[in-house]
């Protein structure tokens, strides 16, 4: 009998050990490309086209990054970034979580619709949006601000935001609510004490992913912002690349410091991202 057992553990664990191997490969795959930019950024100019490729720099400087942070709109690409991503995740995060909290709770008329409407604008490519959106703004006197911006980004990211957090409220026992009515809190007491802090594992997902789209997108930034101090490190990676030629290393040492404020975002709330998706999934 326990060779039999130990036979089973065994067959159990070839096709893990193969699932662990396919993940290694898969990592390596899409963490190539970001290994190579982190190098490249260390490497001086000499060594970037050198023929074979080094895969370490054999003289490893910071001149990439100087040059970069030398540029006389980085800084105020980091202000307009910063403004962007965390105005449209707040703004978002606030709407998004009464809407979805009204979708879970209440029945009004006309609330399947507006779940289809949600679905319906997240199928809209964004590039059908960018000349209606830019005679909008233009009529509304809102291009080239930060504001107008935000006001797009929110059109993209509310959607998400909805639909995410409504299956996080819904799988929350209405009977919670209830209770803390009972024992003398109003429907806004309620909402506060009981409801966001069992849904802040929904938030910090839905947060993640509208500032990764906020910090990334390039289209509508370059369509609606002309002032070079007002627009955002997406664009100013850019003026890497001149009539002269490309700058590989300070291109790749701007992009290394255009993705490390979302990576260590990421890293310091990939806890509550895994538990959040895992909770919308199974129980939303």
């Amino acid at each position: 009998m326990s060779v039999r057992k130990g036979q089973g553990a065994t067959a159990v664990r070839r096709p893990r050990r193969r699932y662990d191997l396919l993940g290694l490969l898969v990592a390596a795959l899409l963490g190539f490309p970001v290994y190579w930019m982190v190098l490249t950024a260390f490497r001086p100019a000499t060594e970037i086209l050198s023929l074979p490729p080094e895969f370490w720099p054999s003289h490893p400087t910071l001149g990439n990054f100087a040059r970069a942070m030398g540029t006389e709109t980085f800084w105020p690409n980091v202000r307009s970034s910063a403004v962007i991503g965390l105005g449209t995740v707040l703004v978002s995060l606030v709407v998004g979580t009464l809407a979805a909290f009204a979708l879970a709770r209440f029945r009004f008329a006309g609330r399947k619709a507006f779940v289809v409407v949600i679905l319906t604008v997240q199928m809209i490519p964004l590039a059908a949006l960018i000349i209606p959106v830019y005679l909008l703004l233009n009529d509304a006197g809102l291009t080239d601000s930060l504001g107008g911006v935000i006001l797009v980004y929110l059109v993209f990211t509310l959607p998400f935001t909805v639909w995410m957090l409504h299956g996080f409220i819904a799988a929350i026992p209405a009977e919670l609510e209830e209770a803390a009515m009972v024992d003398g809190c109003g429907r806004l007491g309620a909402f506060v004490r009981i409801i966001l802090p069992l849904l802040a594992p929904g938030l910090v997902a839905t947060s993640v992913f509208a500032m990764v789209q906020a910090w990334n997108e390039y289209v509508l930034v370059y369509v609606l912002l002309s002032t070079p101090e007002k627009q955002t490190l997406s664009i100013w990676l850019v003026s890497f690349q001149t009539s002269f030629g490309t700058d590989y290393g300070g291109l790749m040492a701007g992009a290394t410091l255009t993705a490390l404020p979302v990576v260590i975002f990421f890293l310091a709330v990939q806890r509550k991202i895994a538990a959040g998706l895992a909770t919308g999934a199974v129980k939303g």
